[in-house]
């Protein structure tokens, strides 16, 4: 007989901020949070989690002393109910460092690598929540035919808080917004 698979009854429970804050950092790894519901996300490949480390080295190194560039960390988009994403690059303010939650006022630039599985999330849900929230610049990094990844940026429109689309780098990104960064993603 085989075994039946049961979820655990947390994963039908909406967590609140202050539930979610009370956990330790083994925890919240790989979950975000979404409308108050636990969102698990396997484990992201060794070159995804390599492309988002070069990102955010390029774009620390290019936001000077008030921009820091990380990877692997919560922005809350709202306590009610809890949405906390995990962006694979977050460029933030640097006098931030130590606040917790980061929220989306402490933020310049979101980047999310597209993985198998993430498409339609990356695409659409999470560029539609990172512009409600107010973040200025998203870029949506995909693989291409040709290996070399393409870097689709976009800028929101603080009127309508949609993003619109801006420029398509493939494989050597080179860019003045929101600072000027030039960095070869086919290098990988």
């Amino acid at each position: 007989m085989a075994a039946e698979m049961v979820a655990p009854a947390w994963m039908h429970e909406q967590i609140t901020a202050e539930q979610y804050d009370s956990w330790s950092e083994e925890q919240c790894a790989g979950i975000e949070i979404v409308d108050g519901m636990i969102v698990v996300s396997p484990s992201a490949s060794k070159r995804h989690n390599r492309l988002a480390r070069i990102i955010a080295n390029a774009l620390d190194a290019a936001g000077g002393a008030d921009w820091n560039a990380d990877t692997d960390f919560d922005v809350r988009l709202q306590d009610v109910p809890l949405t906390n994403r995990r962006p694979d690059v977050v460029v933030y303010r640097s006098d931030t460092i130590d606040v917790t939650p980061t929220r989306p006022e402490h933020v310049l630039l979101i980047a999310e690598i597209v993985s198998p599985g993430s498409e339609t999330t990356d695409r659409i849900v999470k560029a539609d929540q990172y512009a409600r929230a107010g973040i200025a610049y998203y870029w949506r990094i995909e693989g291409s035919a040709t290996g070399a990844p393409l870097v689709y940026s976009h800028v929101l429109d603080p009127a309508t808080r949609t993003y619109r689309n801006a420029e398509v780098f493939v494989g050597v990104l080179d860019t003045t917004a929101p600072f000027p960064v030039k960095l070869d993603l086919g290098r990988l």
